[in-house]
């Protein structure tokens, strides 16, 4: 087929295709750890399972599975206990344990659930990052934990689960939404220690693309589990659209895409980031197919679309996607733009 007759289910299989061909489960990065680089990229790929019902998807995240999971329900290489990231690869436990009934699914599962309940806490009860990250709250955790705990709580009747979830969305919508630009800031420090925040108001100093991707992306996917008649369920749709709104005014009107750092397009230094763009049409895209959006906001979509289609390249039959920023901790503006690509 010729690119332009490629639908986005032929590109996502490509993506797929290309996974299962350079890694091996037991290789698939980062080696020796459940981590969520891997369950980001299987997430997706049982996306592609959902859509074409080809098993070589389905068995190769059992097998990445498998190899992390023993006998006993134990993660082995077990680090989950002292940060979210370690557990974002749960969600495809629930679709694993529904079709196999394989109890080691079911007992990862039940690990996690009571540590989010004992998750350490800031003074207002939003989750620590990490353990060595004292009272600080980043964006990316709604992603990392959010929909895992819905998800627990929709298919295991743990409805106060729904609230905490909550209430770790509304800490950062009220704390960390920049009142002129409507975007979130990386991460805030109730605290006001370390040495990134804002003495006063304990937030960092700028709006990293693929952060601001986590928490569009968390919503629509929490969503997804939250009851229709749930009380919060209002906030979170008002969340979702409220932080589309603030993207659509940072879109590159050429390329169609995001900036690394999204209100700095004019910056010299500002790159075109790739991950945060997936994200925010992902986040878009599924606020119009749920009803959320008008359809109107199509077209934003089809613009970022088209810009991510145009930056992916080949080599040989592999789908190579460029210009991601690595895994990032919190900085200045000089920090996000010097930020290694893969």
């Amino acid at each position: 087929m010729t690119p332009e007759k490629k639908t986005a289910l032929d590109y996502a299989a490509m993506g797929a295709d290309t996974l299962i061909r350079k890694f091996t489960v037991n290789e698939l990065p980062p080696k020796n750890r459940f981590h969520y680089h891997q369950g980001v990229f299987l997430s997706g790929m049982e996306r592609v399972y959902f859509l074409t019902e080809n098993k070589k998807y389905i068995n190769y995240i059992k097998d990445w599975m498998d190899y992390y999971i023993d006998e006993n329900g134990k993660i082995r290489f077990d680090e989950h206990e002292r940060q979210f990231d370690d557990m974002q690869p749960a969600i495809m436990l629930f679709n694993l344990y529904k079709t196999t009934g394989d109890q080691r699914y079911k007992k990862v599962l039940d690990s996690f659930a009571p540590m989010v309940e004992m998750w350490p806490k800031n003074a207002q009860g939003g989750f620590w990052h990490k353990y060595d990250r004292p009272n600080q709250m980043w964006l990316d955790l709604l992603y990392m934990i959010g929909p895992y705990s819905v998800m627990y709580a929709h298919y295991f009747n743990r409805p106060y689960l729904f609230e905490t979830i909550y209430r770790q969305m509304n800490l950062m919508r009220v704390n960390m939404t920049d009142p002129k630009t409507g975007l979130l800031c990386h991460a805030w420090d109730d605290s006001r220690m370390i040495e990134w925040c804002d003495k006063n108001t304990g937030l960092s100093q700028e709006f990293w693309g693929r952060a601001i991707g986590w928490y569009a992306v968390a919503i629509q996917d929490i969503l997804d589990y939250l009851p229709a008649d749930h009380c919060r369920r209002g906030e979170f749709i008002s969340a979702g659209i409220d932080i589309i709104n603030a993207l659509i005014r940072f879109q590159d009107e050429e390329t169609g895409l995001w900036y690394q750092v999204v209100d700095k397009g004019d910056r010299q230094g500002n790159w075109l980031e790739t991950s945060c763009s997936c994200l925010y049409t992902y986040a878009i895209a599924k606020a119009i197919k749920n009803g959320f959006l008008h359809k109107s906001y199509a077209k934003y979509i089809h613009l970022a679309y088209d810009g991510i289609i145009k930056s992916l390249s080949f080599e040989g039959d592999n789908l190579i996607v460029s210009n991601i920023c690595v895994g990032t901790g919190v900085g200045n503006l000089e920090f996000y733009f010097k930020r290694p690509t893969v």
